[in-house]
């Protein structure tokens, strides 16, 4: 399996079909990023703006894709990816960040979210915002995601991060989606607090990370993941 054919697998299986649903997208605010050439991919409440950047999206999932299978491809039988993340710039949100990667690594198999000091796959930001929470992309794949103050304090915290984790995962916003389903977000409303995934998504989460732990696995491919 050549690089080629995971990236295009990848895209089949978790992004195009995946991303019917709308995302989310406008030019930051300031007081959430100086970088002019930043842009929301998906946000945890609806915008006039669905589906208008798809393809930012999937940079972000891919980007991260690729850095966690690049890092974990020097270790032997692995079973699962380890995708890493930072608090440094969230600290305010630490507790909830804990609670929603223990969620996600109890509810998925294939792949886990680990803290970590340096080198990481991506960040957690804090700060104020008016369009609330959000995954955001520079546009060449790298991201991070975004907590606003405001917003966490009108909906349940740890869902909101549990949601906006989802997306770095692979999965699409469904606004329209029950409470039940973790990646509806604001859809249902303030009264909404879970933060747990449905078992669609969990599965859908295990078979996009399945094909990334088949490329390490694949003899003679290690090396070639770039």
């Amino acid at each position: 399996m050549n690089r080629t054919r995971v990236l295009a697998a990848l895209g089949t299986a978790a992004l195009v079909a995946g991303l019917t649903a709308p995302t989310a997208f406008a030019a930051p605010a300031p007081a959430a990023d100086q970088n002019p050439s930043a842009f929301r991919t998906s946000s945890y409440t609806p915008s006039s703006h669905g589906g208008e950047n798809q393809a930012a999206n999937r940079q972000f999932f891919e980007a991260v894709m690729k850095s966690a299978l690049k890092k974990q491809a020097a270790k032997p039988g692995i079973q699962a990816v380890t995708v890493t993340y930072s608090t440094r710039r969230a600290p305010s949100f630490r507790g909830q960040i804990a609670q929603s990667t223990q969620i996600w690594n109890s509810s998925v198999n294939n792949v886990k979210l680990q803290e970590a000091g340096s080198g990481t796959d991506f960040e957690y930001r804090e700060g104020n915002d008016p369009r609330g929470s959000y995954a955001s992309t520079d546009g060449r794949g790298h991201g991070y995601i975004f907590l606003d103050y405001r917003q966490n304090q009108q909906y349940n915290s740890v869902r909101v991060t549990a949601h906006e984790t989802g997306h770095v995962l692979g999965l699409p916003d469904h606004y329209s989606g029950p409470c039940s389903e973790l990646m509806s977000g604001g859809g249902p409303g303030t009264s909404c607090t879970n933060p747990r995934p449905n078992a669609q998504e969990r599965q859908r989460v295990d078979s996009i990370w399945a094909l990334g732990v088949a490329a390490l696995k694949d003899e003679g491919e290690l090396t070639k993941i770039r």
